[in-house]
């Protein structure tokens, strides 16, 4: 029984690993998507996280804009907030606002 539980927790873990790994990865690609540098917003978020393996990772793993699908402003939100990364989702959404405001401008 208890190498049963030790067994589930583990595929528990790899589950919400990938699934982290996932959510870095839309992340990456809606930046990309964005032409946005993904490195540079996540460290304005974790300034203590400089070279993070899973970004590096996810950023390998991304595509040109002009292969990628369409990766919506809410969708890239509702990502992060999935997995309570609420810093990352504050810089997101000023890279938004920003962005929306230099439309504004007709920069």
């Amino acid at each position: 029984m208890e190498d049963y539980r030790k067994s589930t927790e583990e595929q528990i873990i790899e589950s919400y690993k990938r699934d982290e790994e996932m959510m870095i990865l839309v992340f990456a690609q809606w930046c990309v998507n964005n032409k946005l540098d993904p490195h540079a917003l996540y460290l304005q978020a974790y300034p203590q996280q400089e070279g993070n393996a899973a970004l590096s990772h996810a950023l390998s793993l991304t595509v040109p804009l002009d292969e990628s699908g369409f990766i919506s402003d809410d969708t890239v939100l509702g990502v992060l907030s999935l997995y309570s990364n609420d810093d990352l989702a504050y810089v997101v959404t000023e890279a938004i606002a920003n962005r929306e405001s230099r439309q504004d401008t007709g920069d």
